[in-house]
């Protein structure tokens, strides 16, 4: 699964899932670029993934003048993207009665416009290698629901019709693009749950335990390898089987 001579570029890199991504996609030999929020976030990534060949930009993925800029320089800097992964993304939880325009707004403007715009912005360079791989980060929470979490389940579900429509349109272009969504994985957003909460999902499922980020990167590695090519349009379940 040797990525040497590829740009990779993986949005919300600075933690987590997408950190832990950008890490196997440098450590298989590409050169990542990692965009936060922020420069100082996308400048930590850089440094904790340390191969050398890796940088950092910061971009509101919301935003098209930002994605469209960010998305130049790379291009200018590290050389022409064939590999994205879509993993930024944001939850602003609350029941639906109670929830704010802002906060449906902001979610689905992070999680799924985003994941549109970053799409947008990579095809024309991988229409004329004839070669990519779109790696959109969907969850569990996509397929199933949650309560108090309409924007996130609706953002994340959108994800998949994008992932399914933005196959068919560039597969005989050699371009792939598949979703992965993971169940409750060890972050900063899982560790705010209560132990109880995790124990009993931990008790659930068929694996006995909570994911990994290094579980979901595994997959994600192969997904954008050759091993893969023949791959398209499908997401993959990373839980444990806590779906089932």
């Amino acid at each position: 699964m040797g990525l040497e001579g590829k740009v990779a570029i993986v949005t919300g890199a600075s933690r987590g899932i997408g950190l832990e991504i950008a890490k196997h996609l440098a450590q298989a030999g590409a050169r990542v670029a990692c965009i936060a929020t922020t420069q100082l976030n996308a400048d930590n990534a850089v440094t904790l993934i340390g191969n050398g060949l890796s940088q950092g930009f910061a971009c509101d993925v919301s935003d098209w003048q930002a994605v469209e800029g960010v998305f130049d320089r790379i291009s200018d800097e590290l050389g022409a993207p064939s590999i994205l992964i879509n993993n930024a993304g944001i939850a602003r939880d609350a029941l639906l009665m109670r929830m704010k325009d802002d906060d449906w707004d902001r979610v689905i403007g992070v999680n799924l416009k985003g994941a549109y715009l970053c799409t947008k912005a990579v095809i024309r360079p991988m229409i004329k290698a004839r070669y990519g791989r779109i790696v959109n980060m969907a969850s569990i929470i996509g397929l199933s629901g949650a309560a108090g979490q309409a924007n996130y389940a609706a953002s994340k579900a959108g994800l998949l019709g994008l992932t399914k429509s933005t196959a068919k349109e560039l597969g005989s272009r050699g371009i792939t693009c598949n979703a992965v969504a993971p169940g409750f994985i060890e972050t900063d957003m899982t560790e705010e749950l209560p132990k109880e909460m995790k124990g009993m999902v931990a008790k659930n499922a068929p694996a006995g335990r909570l994911g990994t980020p290094a579980d979901v990167a595994h997959v994600v590695l192969f997904l954008v390898s050759e091993a893969a090519g023949y791959m398209t349009g499908q997401t993959l379940v990373v839980d444990g089987g806590l779906s089932l």
